[in-house]
């Protein structure tokens, strides 16, 4: 190791003559193509994991590979610095073909210190790359992650993986003592010596990050830039000349469809949808929120776009927030509001009064584990019954779920058309995984979405204005105060069914409550028929909904592959759901519906669906499903 750490040193600030010598090196190490790495980087949260699972899967995006990602955070705010609680952790899954799901299991663990080397122990791929940081390993960090010896390697088994375990933290120091940088700036650098190891791994150009640190520091401090590109340089020659790796790997390009790509998350796809909407509905665009793990990016998104006339209200607690939306649907906004689990709850009167009223609302549910505070950012889909049923009265109203991080622009679209175009509130569910997820989008010309069209009402008709007489959906006029002729009352009390006045009779109540169903149950006729994937009938049918699709489309194509009967039904429209369920469902031999919670879809299903049994698979580890056991379970069923 010290004749490595000579090599490093004596070559660390080389000259272009020892360039050429590097590149000489470098030949020699045996290039193996991949068609797919799964890459996990891990540290405490302060370690700037994050930023580097960033740096590197965008790089490789733009290298042309597909990426997916998977930002794993603690769920404390300020967890224990060197406890396992406390790691951070970044996976990221690029290829030479379109990425559903970040991976399982990892090629390479990037481990910045004990604890996190513990905390990802279990998903090692068989024969992985482990990278430790040796100037971790002491008996304070040892002690705080809960190891018994002072061999970490040995005592979790991994002596047969290739682990390499460079003194990142001191060859960071020795890399940047020269840029006048105190120590802790320099040693706050060393997530991106880790970077560097991992470019020239995979064969990745670093200019990328070069460019994006220019960027982000060229205002605030440039030698902060110049230190970091520094340190990328530095791992990266530590790479190339130490021959701690055996080989380094190339991925190819995805061949992936023409058109003008970038790599979006969950949250800003979600906040690009409503503005969408709002376009093309000719609307302005307003958003009431309070801020919410792991929601608040969408609210921070839309607040960027004053220039597109959004308008955003960071409200004093999740009441105000629909409070304020409801408040600007009134007077003609596209009105959104942003929230997770907890904050659902606590909007659900709010909510109620949206529905009794009959004003477009989006409501966005980026779902985490729970219940209380739970497992803030962790992912789950624990909220569907909320969402479905969560309101006093006979309160029902539209449901959508986003599948994947880049999907969320177009059913964030959706929810908006469904809400303006039949006046009624939506809940659009995503979740921690893909609103925090990344990917490749192809961005989409405008022109291939439809007009929206509200029923907005400019003029008072012959008779005078009546606030509830329906249209072909059954959806209600929308009038703008300030208008001579459109005078209207709206509130939480009964309405008259053609008036809008107070009402307390009783068929007035019966005959409002089924119009309201009625007109969400309608919705089925303006929406796409359920389709299978795969073929129409087999031995078992996958059900899934949200942001489960693309493990299990995974799972289920590569079992297709060995010869097994099985396809994938898959759901985005919750409520109502759309034509054709049924006729699928009674093309197979059994049933699967698989989400991450203990049953909440399945128990609708029966509810809609009754002649069918469903078997089920939850999770709640606020993790997603496995390819491998997701493929265990639908083995066990077939068999």
């Amino acid at each position: 190791m010290n004749d490595f750490k000579n090599l490093f040193y004596l070559c660390l600030f080389s000259s272009n003559q020892n360039k050429l010598f590097f590149e000489f090196i470098m030949e020699q190490n045996q290039v193996q193509e991949m068609q797919d790495v799964v890459i996990r980087f891990s540290g405490d949260s302060g370690d700037g994991m994050q930023l580097t699972g960033t740096l590197f899967s965008d790089t490789a995006a733009l290298m042309g590979n597909s990426i997916s990602t998977f930002p794993d955070y603690p769920a404390e705010i300020r967890a224990p610095q060197g406890t396992v609680a406390g790691v951070s952790g970044f996976q990221v899954h690029f290829g030479d073909h379109r990425e559903l799901n970040p991976g399982d299991y990892c090629d390479v663990l990037v481990a910045m210190n004990p604890a996190a080397l513990k905390a990802n122990r279990k998903w090692l791929k068989e024969g992985a790359t482990v990278i430790l940081d040796g100037d971790s390993i002491t008996e304070e960090n040892l002690r705080k992650a809960g190891f018994v010896s002072d061999d970490p390697i040995a005592e979790l088994e991994i002596t047969e993986y290739n682990v390499v375990v460079p003194d990142i933290t001191s060859m960071t120091r020795e890399a940047l003592r020269e840029t006048g940088l105190d120590n802790r700036a320099i040693v706050k650098c060393k997530n991106m010596f880790a970077l560097g190891i991992c470019f020239w791994l995979f064969d990745r150009t670093e200019e990328h990050a070069f460019a994006y640190l220019d960027t982000k520091f060229a205002k605030k401090n440039p030698i902060i830039a110049e230190a970091n590109k520094l340190a990328i340089k530095a791992g990266y020659n530590y790479a190339a000349n130490t021959h701690q790796f055996a080989n380094h790997y190339r991925v190819a390009s995805a061949s992936l469809e023409k058109g003008t790509y970038r790599t979006i998350s969950g949250n800003v796809a979600t906040a690009w949808g409503l503005m969408a909407a709002a376009e093309k509905a000719g609307l302005p665009l307003f958003c009431g929120s309070y801020p919410i793990t792991p929601a608040t990016v969408i609210l921070e998104e839309l607040a960027k776009r004053k220039d597109l006339g959004v308008k955003t209200v960071q409200a004093e607690d999740e009441i105000a927030g629909i409070c304020t939306a409801i408040g600007a649907a009134f007077a003609g906004n596209f009105a959104v509001t942003s929230t997770s689990g907890p904050g659902l709850s606590l909007k659900s009167e709010a909510l109620g009064l949206a529905v009794m009223i009959e004003l477009p609302l989006v409501v966005v549910d980026v779902q985490r584990g729970g219940p209380s505070t739970g497992l803030p950012t962790k992912t789950e889909q624990s909220d569907l019954q909320q969402a479905l049923y969560g309101r006093n009265g006979e309160c029902p109203l539209i449901v959508v779920a986003a599948s994947s991080p880049s999907d969320c622009f177009h059913y964030a679209f959706e929810a908006g058309r469904l809400a303006m175009e039949h006046m009624t509130p939506v809940v659009l569910l995503t979740d921690g995984f893909i609103a925090n997820g990344s990917e490749p989008w192809r961005i989409p010309s405008m022109s291939d979405y439809p007009t929206i069209v509200p029923p907005i009402i400019e003029e008072a008709p012959e008779g005078g204005f009546m606030p509830y007489v329906r249209n072909e959906k059954l959806a209600r006029g929308w009038a703008f105060p300030g208008k001579t002729g459109l005078e209207h009352r709206v509130g939480g009390l009964e309405k008259d069914a053609i008036k809008g006045s107070i009402s307390h009779d009783p068929a007035n109540h019966q005959k409002m409550t089924r119009l309201r169903a009625e007109k969400v149950a309608k919705v089925a006729d303006y929406i796409p028929a359920q389709k299978v994937y795969g073929d129409e009938e087999g031995d078992l049918l996958v059900v899934g909904w949200g942001g489960t699709r693309g493990h299990l489309q995974n799972a289920v194509d590569e079992l297709r592959k060995e010869g097994k009967r099985i396809s994938l039904c898959h759901f985005n429209y919750i409520n109502p759901l759309p034509k054709g369920v049924r006729d699928i469902f009674a093309k197979f031999k059994k049933i699967v519906v698989c989400e991450l919670n203990e049953g909440q879809f399945a128990g609708y299903l029966r509810q809609q669906f009754q002649e069918f049994h469903y078997e089920q698979f939850g999770k709640c580890e606020g993790q997603p499903f496995t390819i491998v056991e997701l493929k265990e379970k639908f083995n066990t069923l077939i068999d």
